[in-house]
C-alpha cells in the first residue's frame, strides 16, 4: 500500500518505518526542513532500540522516504495517518492544533474521485475523530459534498486507530501487538486498515474494529489504568516503609493473583514520559467537560507529583535537612531506560529541588545528557561515565534502572565516593547485600537495616 504518515516525531518515525518492513511504500511528512534532510540522508532522529537498523534498511531499499512536500504525498497516498503533537494546554485538555490544522489542509486537497482513509494516530480526546471529519470538510472548501459520502462514492474516512507503543521496546510492540484499534464505521475504511495490519497479527492476536469514540477512550482509559497501578504500588510502598514491610515481598505476593498480574507493580520516583502524564490529565479534563468528577484519576496525578520528590526527602533527612554544597551524585536523567525522553523525567524534578537546596549535581546518564544539557546548560554538572560522576560525592541517588547500573563494582564506588551514601529510586540492590558492604542505603518501600 502507499502509506502517508505526517509528523516525523517518535510516534510517526516508528510508524513509518515499521509499515515500510512490511512492504508498503511510506511517505513520512514533516515542516522541519532541517529533520527531513537528516532522515533523508540515514540520521535517525530519535533513541529507539532496533529501530535505526530497519530504518536504514528501508531507506536504502526506497520504501521510506522523507518530504516537506504535503501535498505530493497526499495525493500518493491511500492511507495518510495524523502522528502529530497533542501537548497539554494549560487547563490540561490536549491542544488539537496541529491535528485540526493538518485537517484543514488536508481539505483542500481533495480532488473528485480520490477515496482515501485518514487515520488518528495521535492521542486525542474522545470526538476528536468527529472532528477531523468536520475539519476536512470545511478545508474542502465546498468540494467535498457530504450527501454524496457513503460506502461506495465516500471520498475519505476517518479512523481512530490510537498507538500503544513502549518507549524501549516500541519497535517489537508494532510488530508484535497485543491487540490493534480499529475506530470505524466504514466497511470500507475496516477493509483497507485490516490488510494493512495483516502482517502484524498473524499469531493471531486480534484486531478489534468498534466505533471511533470507543477507541479514542481506549487509549486514554489503557494509559490511565497503568498510571494507576504504578500510583498505587508507590501508596503501599510509602505506607510498608511505615509499618516496617517489605514492598518487594508484597509485590510478589499481589503479582501472584492472576486477576492482578505481575506487570506495573514496581514501586519507584513515579512515572513521566510522554504518555501517561498526558494522558492522564486530559481524561481528567475530558471528564470534567461532561461534569463526570474522575475522582481516582486526580488522586493517581497527586500521588505521583509526591512520588518524584520522595528521594529527596529521604535524602534531606539524612543530612538534618541541610544540602547546602552537598556533592550529590545522579545516576539516570530519562524517565525510562533505553530511551533519551526526559520528557516530566522524576529526575528533572529532583534536580529542581536539590538546587534550591544548594546541592552541586554530577549527573550521568547513557542516552539522555544531551536533552537535558539543552534543558539546563550548566546548572548541574555531566560525566562521561557512570564512575566519574561519583568523584568527591556525599550521596548517589538512581533515578532511572538502566541495566548498566544493576551490577556496578562497588569497590570502584566506594574508591570515588566521600561518603558510602546511596539512596536509590528504582530498588537495584539487594538490601542485606549492599548493607554488608558498609554502605547506608535507602530505597522505596523496604526496610532500612541498622548497620
Amino acid at each position: 500500500m502507499k502509506i502517508t504518515v505526517i509528523g516525523t516525531g517518535y510516534v510517526g518515525l516508528v510508524t513509518g518505518t515499521c509499515f515500510a518492513e512490511t512492504g508498503n511504500n511510506v511517505t513520512c511528512v514533516d515542516i522541519d526542513k532541517r529533520k527531513v534532510e537528516r532522515l533523508t540522508a540515514g540520521e535517525i532522529t530519535i533513541y529507539e532500540p532496533g529501530l535505526e537498523k530497519i530504518f536504514l534498511r528501508n531507506l536504502k531499499e526506497e520504501r521510506l522516504r522523507f518530504t516537506t512536500d504535503l501535498a505530493e504525498a497526499f495525493d500518493e497516498a491511500e492511507i495518510i495517518f495524523l502522528a502529530l503533537p497533542t501537548p497539554p494546554g494549560e487547563d490540561g485538555s490536549a491542544d488539537l492544533k496541529y491535528v485540526l490544522g493538518v485537517a484543514r489542509q488536508l481539505g483542500a486537497m481533495f480532488k473528485p474521485g480520490q477515496y482515501k482513509v485518514v487515520v488518528d494516530k495521535s492521542t486525542v480526546p474522545v470526538g476528536t475523530a468527529d472532528r477531523v471529519e468536520k475539519t476536512i470538510i470545511e478545508g474542502s472548501g465546498g468540494k467535498i459534498n457530504t450527501a454524496e459520502r457513503d460506502e461506495q462514492s465516500g471520498v475519505f474516512d476517518v479512523v481512530a486507530n490510537p498507538e500503544f507503543l513502549r518507549e524501549g521496546v516500541a519497535v517489537d510492540d508494532f510488530m508484535k501487538p497485543d491487540r490493534v484499534i480499529i475506530g470505524s464505521a466504514s466497511e470500507r475504511a475496516n477493509k483497507l486498515m485490516g490488510e494493512l495490519y495483516a502482517p502484524f497479527v498473524r499469531q493471531g492476536n486480534p484486531v478489534i474494529y468498534m466505533d471511533k469514540r470507543s477507541a479514542e477512550l481506549t487509549k486514554y482509559a489503557s494509559n490511565s489504568f497503568l498510571a494507576t497501578k504504578i500510583s498505587f504500588m508507590n501508596e503501599i510502598a510509602r505506607l510498608c516503609e511505615r509499618l516496617d514491610a517489605d514492598v518487594d515481598m508484597v509485590r510478589r505476593g499481589m503479582g501472584s493473583d492472576g486477576r492482578i498480574g505481575k506487570r506495573f507493580l514496581f514501586p519507584g520516583i513515579g512515572y513521566g514520559g510522554s504518555c501517561f502524564p498526558k494522558d492522564v490529565q486530559a481524561l481528567v479534563k475530558s471528564a470534567e467537560e461532561v461534569q463526570y468528577d474522575f475522582k481516582i484519576l486526580k488522586s493517581v496525578m497527586e500521588v505521583n507529583q509526591g512520588q518524584k520528590l520522595h528521594l529527596v526527602s529521604k535524602l534531606k533527612k539524612y543530612f538534618g535537612n541541610d544540602l547546602k554544597n552537598k556533592k550529590i551524585a545522579l545516576w539516570g536523567l530519562a524517565f525510562k531506560p533505553n530511551t533519551d525522553d526526559i520528557r516530566e523525567a522524576p529526575a528533572l524534578a529532583m534536580i529542581e529541588s536539590l538546587l534550591k537546596e544548594g546541592a552541586q549535581i554530577t549527573a550521568y546518564d547513557p542516552e539522555a545528557m544531551k536533552n537535558v544539557k539543552q534543558l539546563l546548560g550548566d546548572k548541574i554538572a555531566f560525566s562521561e561515565n557512570q564512575y566519574d560522576c561519583l568523584e568527591a560525592a556525599d550521596a548517589l541517588l538512581i533515578a532511572t534502572e538502566w541495566n548498566e547500573f544493576r551490577t556496578p563494582d562497588f569497590l570502584k564506588i566506594v574508591s570515588k565516593m566521600r561518603q558510602k551514601v546511596i539512596f536509590d529510586g528504582r530498588n537495584l540492590f539487594d538490601v542485606a547485600a549492599i548493607r554488608k558492604l558498609g554502605f547506608y542505603y535507602e530505597s522505596i518501600g523496604r526496610p532500612v537495616l541498622n548497620q
